[in-house]
């Protein structure tokens, strides 16, 4: 089931649980807008190279839409789509004065150099500069983009509308951006973890962990719970995959991949299939990569009691229901990987304000922010006797109908 379809599918849920009412449930589904651009631009050598790129403002009913943007091969309209949908259930679930939005450009970013990156990003600025703005969307980074995409986005964006440093997030703190930015989604995922563990009398330093996919997310996941005494036994990127059942050394992990630029070849570890890392022996699996990774074909044999969403969409919903028979229990994405963008509203804030929070204090907001939601997450699954994919589903649905009902949506 495709991305968009499976979103939809644990929306109508949500909405059925809540009693929503009909129209009220087809507004919501229905994106305030799709954008759809071509970006041409000529290559090093010479040559025209044309690109299409997307964004989708979902719902602006909560405050400014926000999502990331990425740059990647399988970027079409129909991902953009339900990840802009998920980033309004997202927002609500976190309680941050946000919309929906997600955009993309499909391209190979690895096949292309600095200065193509740099012209595709401003062609791109300059097709949608008039539809994001400070207070109506504003992007982010995402896969294949990164705080230099942002910085560019930036800087082609005031040259339209004046210095705007709040229009993205995720940007180098030297133009505005906030400290443990970088950290954040990953550092988000801990926190979420350790609220999630508590609620079963569990600790990080008591459990072992997988981990797929090892960017920013993984990574920095991998650090925290190491630092937190857990063990990390496996890791995989699209380098390939590691294994120590006593443990990675992740510091000598991180510092082999940025040697080497790969996982293999790591003599803290043996070498794994990457295939294998999902159904590995562990008692948390943390899926950070692509969705739609966990799926009927390899759901029976995940081992794992504890399932962390710190990618978007990595289960299907057949995978769901074969993990719930198994008595799995998933933390769900809306949720789990919600502080990426709850520490991108804290750098947004810092922009209009005008002020810098140093770090100690982002990551205790970030924490604070985390925490309730889970609370919230939880009291959505006792009042409507529902798992705690559709307690988040529940909660942000929720927040997002109350919304729109109060502004006058008829009118």
């Amino acid at each position: 089931m495709n991305a968009l379809a499976a979103t939809n599918r644990n929306f109508r849920q949500a909405a059925r649980i809540l009693g929503l009412d009909s129209k009220l449930e087809k507004s919501l589904l229905i994106p305030f807008r799709e954008i759809k651009v071509e970006c041409t631009i000529p290559k090093d050598d010479g040559t025209l190279v044309s690109y299409v790129g997307f964004r989708v403002q979902h719902d602006n009913a909560r405050g400014p839409m926000k999502g990331g943007i990425r740059y990647h091969p399988e970027v079409d309209l129909d991902e953009v789509n339900a990840l802009a949908q998920l980033m309004t259930w997202k927002t609500a679930v976190a309680d941050i004065p946000y919309g929906g939005a997600k955009g993309g450009i499909g391209c190979i970013p690895k096949e292309l150099s600095l200065s193509e990156l740099e012209r595709l990003t401003r062609v791109f600025t300059q097709k949608i500069h008039d539809l994001i703005g400070i207070h109506t969307d504003v992007p982010a980074p995402d896969m294949g983009t990164n705080a230099q995409t942002m910085a560019w986005i930036l800087d082609e964006y005031s040259k339209f509308h004046g210095h705007s440093p709040a229009v993205v997030t995720g940007k180098p703190v030297d133009l505005g951006g906030s400290l443990g930015r970088e950290a954040a989604t990953g550092r988000g995922v801990i926190y979420a973890t350790e609220a999630f563990l508590a609620e079963h009398g569990k600790q990080i330093k008591d459990l072992t962990f997988a981990i797929q996919g090892f960017g920013n997310v993984g990574s920095w996941a991998a650090k925290l719970i190491h630092e937190r005494g857990g063990k990390v036994v496996a890791v995989s990127d699209i380098t390939g995959a590691v294994k120590n059942q006593n443990g990675l050394d992740i510091p000598a992990l991180l510092d082999h991949k940025e040697a080497t630029g790969k996982l293999i070849d790591f003599s803290g570890g043996d070498v794994m299939c990457s295939d294998e890392l999902l159904t590995h022996d562990c008692d948390v699996l943390i899926p950070c990569a692509l969705g739609g990774v966990l799926n009927r074909e390899n759901a029976d044999y995940v081992k794992a009691k504890f399932i962390v969403e710190a990618a978007n969409h990595p289960t299907d919903p057949e995978a769901d229901e074969i993990l719930s028979k198994k008595g799995v229990l998933i933390l769900p994405d809306i949720y789990a990987n919600a502080g990426g963008v709850t520490v991108s509203y804290f750098e947004w804030v810092q922009n209009i304000q005008g002020f810098l929070w140093d770090e100690e204090k982002v990551n205790k907001e970030l924490k604070k922010y985390m925490t309730k939601a889970f609370h919230n997450l939880k009291s959505m699954c006792q009042s409507h006797n529902c798992n705690l994919r559709m307690g988040a589903f529940t909660l942000g649905v929720n927040r997002v109908a109350r919304a729109t009902q109060l502004r006058g949506w008829e009118a």
